[in-house]
């Protein structure tokens, strides 16, 4: 494996060959806390990669694994729908999970569970598939559904981050997945009637919160009443594109996540990491890298992949983070004790690279 198209191929095989059967990605296949799970966020930025990279078999079963796991559960759907418009929303450990095993079903292991933002990333994710590729969205029309009536009903609550850290607090990245994905769904002309109407009061409600109370010193915060930034805030601009690139507000999150959390190209998730140490992440180099893409800076965006790329190892495998410039480096120890180094490869990273790479032009 050399060079930059080297890495994208080498990217689509890990991809494609640790896809199960049933279709979910594995998060990683070595990583024991990670190994046997599927995540709906990385699984649907993996999807989105290799769907950009060509591999657009392998995103149709993601997806389509997406919607056999939804229409599995719906009656979690239906309780919850019911109890939030009853007036007794359901407690956080019994909405839908963030991962699912590989067959769909919900583990019974201790996790922090409970995170909103994977459902309205798949929604951009399946959408954004079906424009590349001219697909069918019907195809995935109950599970869509399914996914925006859970999201109407819920978008407002507390809930566990990207990083499944505070479920106490509401986080701007996951209102900005909920909205981004809601947002597609209605522009792609799936929802009619009172569903529309609902993911339509969702959306414009989520933008008001977020301008009202998700902004400091003119960028996007961590979550409501926070005055810091997090590097994930960065999808929000590209790729999902949820934040117009020429809103100064686009600009000043990237511009804010690069004077705090970038260090010689690599990115911290935020300021106060502690997690194996705090390191730099791949796959936050890549999204900060499409936005800068999309407000105008491909040299930018070109130094955020030659980054990601360093990062990989001989044999083509991307980690989940690197060392070198920790954050808290007196806390890594405790990691690696508790769960072993870190995950590599992770197949978000790759998905990220891959979209990322087409995004440039593939050079």
């Amino acid at each position: 494996m050399s060079g930059l198209s080297g890495l994208a191929g080498s990217s689509v095989e890990v991809i494609t060959g640790h896809q199960q059967p049933s279709g979910a990605y594995p998060a990683s296949p070595s990583f024991g806390a990670y190994r046997g799970f599927c995540w709906l966020r990385d699984g649907s930025f993996i999807a989105d990669g290799a769907s950009a990279a060509g591999a657009a078999d392998s995103a149709d079963r993601f997806f389509d694994w997406c919607a056999r796991t939804l229409e599995r559960h719906a009656d979690r759907v239906e309780a919850a729908v019911t109890g939030a418009r009853d007036g007794h929303p359901l407690p956080d450990a019994e909405m839908l999970p963030t991962r699912f095993r590989f067959d769909g079903s919900i583990a019974d292991d201790d996790w922090w569970d409970f995170q909103l933002d994977g459902y309205g990333t798949w929604l951009w994710a399946v959408v954004e598939h079906a424009r590349r590729h001219g697909r069918d969205l019907g195809r995935w029309a109950t599970a869509i559904g399914l996914s925006v009536d859970y999201l109407t009903v819920s978008w407002q609550r507390p809930c566990f981050d990207w990083w499944e850290e505070h479920s106490e607090q509401v986080h701007v990245s996951t209102l900005g997945c909920i909205g981004a994905g809601l947002e597609a769904v209605l522009g792609a002309g799936v929802l009619d009637g009172p569903r529309a109407d609902a993911a339509r009061s969702a959306a414009t409600q989520i933008r008001a919160v977020v301008l009202e109370r998700g902004t400091a010193d003119g960028h996007l915060t961590k979550w409501l009443g926070r005055s810091d930034p997090d590097a994930s805030l960065c999808a929000l601009v590209g790729p999902m594109g949820w934040l117009d690139p020429a809103d100064p507000l686009a600009v000043g999150t990237l511009r804010a996540v690069r004077a705090t959390l970038s260090v010689d190209g690599g990115v911290h998730r935020f300021g106060d990491d502690v997690f194996y140490g705090g390191g730099r992440w791949p796959l936050l180099s890549c999204l900060l890298g499409q936005g800068l893409l999309a407000t105008g800076d491909p040299v930018g965006a070109r130094a955020a992949l030659d980054w990601a790329a360093s990062t990989a190892t001989a044999d083509g495998l991307l980690p989940e983070q690197v060392a070198g410039h920790l954050l808290a480096p007196e806390r890594r120890a405790e990691w690696v004790e508790r769960w072993g180094e870190v995950a590599t490869p992770l197949l978000w990273s790759h998905g990220q690279y891959l979209r990322l790479w087409h995004d440039l032009g593939r050079p």
